[in-house]
């Protein structure tokens, strides 16, 4: 459950998690948001790894992330942790200006991205927003999340696949493409994501379908009236 304003005023202080790899950023954000009085730093670590099993058991309601921490874990461990506690509010802070990045932190659950150049006022701002359950991100970067939401919502195939496979959704969203004869870069580009994800999900798919290479993955899931 998300916060309302009347939370703040209420006397309650929402419960921040800090997981940052900067050890500069990381006192100046602890500092900042203790000066605050409205926040409670529940935990303070360097590495998203060492967190990911005790994130959940802190109770804390906002889970701050810097980019050192993004680019460690790929966002997997972020997606672990969103799906563990689907109630926590995800901000990314420090982070470059890469629609790539930003849509790879989305996609694990992120609810708040924040660029390098922000203030500490706009920090404060966002931190207190995603608490409410509100989502940041700059608007041009917000542009990029609507187009990708268009390419991918095209590329989506019936629910046939995953309940044939067991197939995730995106892993669902690779196999028309790699029908099409799209390499790993191409599919990449298409879906807004990292050729080493794409291999990733590649690896799944055969995994989970029973088969040895793309050309298999095609025939299997045709075979299974999955593909059409």
């Amino acid at each position: 459950m998300k916060y309302s304003p009347a939370h703040f005023l209420g006397g309650e202080m929402p419960s921040v998690f800090l997981v940052v790899g900067s050890r500069l950023l990381r006192e100046a954000l602890a500092n900042l948001l203790k000066k605050k009085g409205d926040f409670k730093v529940c935990r303070v670590c360097s590495c998203l790894a060492d967190a990911t099993a005790t994130v959940a058991a802190s109770g804390a309601e906002v889970l701050i992330l810097d980019s050192i921490t993004a680019r460690q874990s790929d966002c997997i461990s972020v997606a672990e942790i969103t799906e563990a506690s689907p109630n926590i509010g995800v901000l990314f802070i420090d982070m470059d200006d890469d629609p790539e990045l930003f849509l790879e932190c989305i996609r694990a659950g992120a609810i708040g991205y924040l660029l390098k150049d922000a203030s500490a006022s706009e920090v404060v701002s966002a931190v207190r927003a995603v608490a409410r359950g509100q989502a940041v991100s700059p608007p041009h970067l917000c542009r990029q999340l609507f187009r990708a939401f268009s390419r991918q919502f095209s590329a989506l195939p019936g629910a046939r696949t995953k309940l044939e496979f067991g197939l995730t959704r995106r892993q669902q969203q690779l196999i028309p493409l790699i029908a099409q004869g799209f390499t790993n870069k191409e599919i990449a580009a298409h879906l807004s994501l990292t050729e080493q994800t794409v291999k990733n999900h590649l690896r799944g798919i055969m995994r989970r379908v029973g088969a040895e290479d793309r050309l298999q993955v095609i025939d299997l899931t045709r075979l299974s009236g999955a593909l059409r």
